[in-house]
């Protein structure tokens, strides 16, 4: 009776995910299908965060592809739809945002880091060459030092 009980259960999970929506569009013609897929595929799902509105499951993706699909259907053009994605959530549905005063660290910080850092790197090397410039043999031994050495070694010999 478990076992039956068990394989029921398992029928039941496994015709639920059978049973998923999926989004079917009529589309007027393939250009419209493409303008479709495009823009799917370019905007960030806002919940998801690290996919596209085409591959994400999450709720809001599939409301934001009826909504893209409604638009189409009007007759609005690309940017008009972006537009008013961007007006709804931020340039954050993009994964390329606009350089503007609020984007200008996400485009340019990591060019000014990397800058930063060979400047600093490059710092370094010049004081260490001045430090240890021409005329400054740091490897010579004083008097004592030798005379250390030489009674170390002559232990060793021995």
């Amino acid at each position: 009776m478990m076992r039956f009980l068990a394989a029921a259960l398992l029928g039941l999970v496994i015709s639920s995910s059978a049973l998923a929506a999926i989004d079917t569009y009529e589309f007027r013609d393939e250009a419209e299908r493409e303008r479709y897929r495009t823009l799917t595929e370019e905007l960030r799902c806002p919940k998801c965060q690290n996919q596209n509105i085409a591959d994400s499951n999450a709720p809001i993706a599939m409301d934001l592809r009826r909504e893209i699909f409604r638009m189409l259907e009007e007759g609005q053009n690309n940017d008009q739809i972006v537009d008013f994605l961007v007006d709804r959530y931020g340039d954050f549905v993009r994964y390329n945002p606009p350089v503007n005063a609020k984007t200008l660290v996400l485009w340019y910080g990591p060019v000014a880091l990397l800058v930063l850092g060979f400047g600093v790197l490059a710092s370094i090397l010049v004081r260490r060459r001045r430090a240890n410039g021409p005329g400054k043999d740091t490897h010579t031994l004083s008097e004592a030092e030798r005379a250390r050495l030489a009674t170390l070694l002559d232990k060793e010999d021995s």
